[in-house]
């Protein structure tokens, strides 16, 4: 199901967290963090010559506050790093003295408004301070390590758009890791997140034999159901890994994703399987949802279309995407990145989020 001569260039993007040694930053890992699956909590100390590449100190010791303030509150990294991105996506992790349109009285780090519930204008306009009464409601959300990020910041924020901060998670991630100087993997866990896809080849069968190789049999077909390095079987793949099953017995397989027990089958079907199934769709790219290309859309396949999975969403109307079996041969059936034009694409299928799923 490979999209024959797609006219979207591979991108190939490596950034570059440090620009020197940082030797002032300590790393302080809690003995118990509040919810393990969740990873620890971590804060860091700072000095003048801490550097990530595009921030200021001054937005980097705003994120370190909000870090410390979390480490304060036992937060997990997942919630430190919902935090940072929700003051990025606020104010860009600076001490805001002014407000917007939607509110006037807005101030600091979070724009918290002057209604009594963020405490006093000195408060709010102090990034402990404003940090320790954001992290203080996320832990009031019901469930909000199950949540996308963007919908456990927006649960507090109250944004009209759910997903504004989904654009400034990928930096939240880097900035906590950089500033404590590891990486943290949530996935596979109890915490893992619907929609993260950003952990690049981790495909387990990318070693197995195709169906041209091994013939059309249980030889070359994947625990999912589908064959191997299909573009089908990894996408089905993200699904089950972001939906928590990681391993077998997986909850999503080809033969039993739709209610009526019809096969997902090949990219061709899969928009109508998740109508089948109820799951939402759409025309906006979303981190994790899955890529339909009707036949021939983009350059697909003519006769079956093409799959894949958004590995992250830009802000100039293109996003990056994910796959296998994107490529022209003999760079067929293996992994895949291209960026893409959010016109391209016949649909977005999504992930249910954890409220969607009750």
């Amino acid at each position: 199901m490979k999209p024959k001569g797609l006219l979207l260039r591979t991108a190939v993007i490596v950034p570059i967290l440090f620009l020197g040694l940082i030797l002032s930053i300590v790393l302080l890992v809690g003995p118990t963090p509040a919810v393990a699956d969740c990873g620890p909590a971590v804060s860091v100390v700072i000095d003048g010559s801490a550097k990530v590449e595009r921030y200021t100190q001054e937005q980097l010791k705003n994120a370190a506050a909000i870090m410390g303030a979390g480490k304060a509150l036992n937060l997990s990294v997942k919630g430190q790093m919902i935090s940072v991105m929700v003051a990025l996506g606020e104010s860009g992790l600076r001490v805001l003295d002014t407000g917007d349109g939607a509110g006037p009285d807005s101030r600091g780090l979070f724009q918290q408004r002057d209604n009594g519930a963020w405490g006093s204008y000195a408060d709010r306009m102090d990034p402990t301070r404003s940090a320790t009464n954001f992290i203080k409601a996320l832990q009031g959300v019901p469930g909000w390590e199950l949540l996308e990020p963007t919908l456990a910041g927006n649960k507090v924020q109250r944004n009209a758009d759910p997903y504004h901060y989904q654009k400034y998670w990928p930096e939240a991630v880097k900035l906590v890791q950089g500033l404590s100087n590891s990486k943290f993997s949530l996935q596979g866990s109890g915490c893992a997140i619907p929609g993260q896809s950003d952990v690049g080849d981790d495909y387990p069968w990318k070693n197995s034999p195709t169906w041209s190789q091994a013939g059309a049999n249980t030889a070359s077909t994947s625990p999912l159901g589908m064959y191997y390095r299909e573009c089908v079987d990894f996408a089905l793949w993200r699904v089950n890994q972001q939906m928590g099953s990681t391993s077998a017995p997986f909850k999503y397989l080809n033969s039993t994703f739709r209610p009526d027990r019809q096969g997902l089958g090949s990219a061709l079907t899969w928009r109508a399987g998740w109508d089948a199934k109820g799951w939402p769709t759409g025309s906006t790219p979303r981190v994790g949802a899955v890529v339909w290309y009707a036949p021939g859309a983009g350059g697909a396949d003519p006769n079956f279309g093409h799959v894949a999975v958004v590995k992250e969403v830009k802000d100039n109307g293109t996003y990056v995407e994910e796959g296998y079996n994107g490529n022209p041969a003999p760079a067929d059936h293996s992994y895949y990145t291209r960026t893409v034009a959010n016109t391209v694409p016949s649909a977005f299928l999504y992930l249910p989020t954890q409220e969607e799923k009750k």
